[in-house]
């Protein structure tokens, strides 16, 4: 089974590229999905964030507050590390036991949706990593549109590790910089890799 990451910063497109890849035939490990299950209403993670960061993150339904943990969580190194030692061992757990049902059922493909891949994994452990790029500018304005403040935009943005420091470390760049049509392509491009690498 062939094990690739495939990552890039806040709204770069990974998430598109990644329903192609499904689309062609790969099995999706979104690390996204996968925070959002673990931090459900009576989950043992969603009661340590309320813990660590306060009551102010739970909605009155129960629920995380989101915007309110982005909040408080980014607004220092030191909180978004008592973030990251809550979420990601749980999230990387999870993803483990879906990597070993994959390997289980015979799955050729496994690609696993990390935004944060370079920032708390190691990428040397996957078979293979692929970095989707966008330009700053464009990134933001996506952010925007999602709901984002600009200073919650630029605070996200600020928290990860820039783009170019990734290229070198990453065996496909993805260059989302035109029109979708010219994202497909050279999304296409890097599964026909994945493909040889597979042996598929």
């Amino acid at each position: 089974m062939l094990d690739v990451a495939l990552t890039g910063n806040a709204a770069s497109g990974k998430s598109t590229v990644a329903g192609w890849f499904a689309a062609w035939g790969a099995t999706i490990i979104d690390s996204d999905a996968l925070v959002a299950e673990t931090q459900q209403p009576g989950s043992d993670t969603l009661a340590a964030l309320a813990s660590q960061f306060g009551d102010s993150i739970i909605l009155s339904d129960g629920s995380l507050d989101r915007g309110a943990l982005r909040r408080v969580a980014f607004a220092d190194n030191e909180a978004k590390a008592r973030l990251n030692k809550i979420v990601h061992p749980v999230v990387g757990a999870r993803r483990e036991a879906l990597m070993a049902e994959a390997r289980s059922r015979g799955d050729r493909i496994v690609i696993s949706e990390i935004p944060l891949l370079f920032e708390v994994l190691d990428p040397a452990s996957f078979d293979m990593v692929i970095l989707v790029e966008s330009p700053n500018s464009v990134r933001r304005k996506r952010l925007l549109d999602r709901g984002l403040s600009g200073d919650e935009a630029d605070q996200l943005m600020a928290s990860q590790t820039p783009s170019k420091q990734k290229r070198a470390l990453a065996d496909i760049v993805i260059e989302n910089r035109g029109s979708i049509d010219e994202l497909e392509c050279a999304a296409r491009g890097a599964w026909k890799k994945i493909l040889d690498l597979a042996g598929a």
